[in-house]
């Protein structure tokens, strides 16, 4: 018996709650823990990456660098691809960007090469990779070449067939019955 005047007061936690209406029980809602550090977003070339990622894997976000082209910057930079975007140092930060602004790698990996107005090899990220995509289409579409035609018709462009599944086609919206109803009858009239 002396056990149980030993026992520890129980600890009660108070919990938010809500009252819905008469005879209901409230509800309760549990606080949410904030975790500041691996939360926080990393702005890398105008790309927000979440900390809690690894830079290996983070920087795949940013649009023009594939998987390939991560790994060859964190093998460049001597980083630790399994290292958070939230601890790196401002100078990794802009290490990593001048890279990728200007990588020293092989050919093979640029996303562009040969480029038709100047002949250089470049690597596109972000939006100099969509706005030469676009002027790519247009160029194209100019010159009415094939590709370019089935670019203007919304066709596939690589030899895919188009007697089903095709993606791009137009989609069957649904029609108001009183429009129906209106378009039969003004057919019937016309008979």
């Amino acid at each position: 018996m002396a056990a149980e005047q030993e026992k520890k007061p129980e600890i009660e936690i108070e919990k938010k709650s809500k009252s819905i209406g008469k005879g209901k029980k409230p509800r309760e809602f549990k606080e949410k823990e904030l975790e500041i550090d691996s939360s926080s977003l990393i702005r890398i070339l105008g790309t927000d990456i979440p900390g809690e990622m690894n830079v290996y894997t983070g920087l795949t976000r940013i649009k023009g660098i594939s998987w390939s082209f991560s790994n060859a910057v964190c093998n460049m930079l001597a980083l630790n691809k399994m290292k958070k975007i939230s601890t790196l140092s401002q100078k990794e930060i802009d290490d990593i960007i001048s890279l990728i602004k200007k990588p020293n790698f092989p050919i093979w990996m640029m996303n562009r090469r040969k480029d038709l107005e100047t002949g250089d090899n470049k690597h596109l990220i972000t939006t100099d990779l969509d706005l030469q995509k676009e002027f790519d289409i247009r160029r194209l579409k100019n010159l009415k070449t094939y590709r370019g035609w089935r670019h203007a018709l919304g066709q596939p462009v690589r030899g895919q067939r188009t007697r089903s599944h095709f993606r791009t086609g137009r989609a069957v919206g649904v029609q108001k019955t009183k429009a129906v109803k209106a378009a039969l009858a003004e057919k019937e009239e016309k008979k």
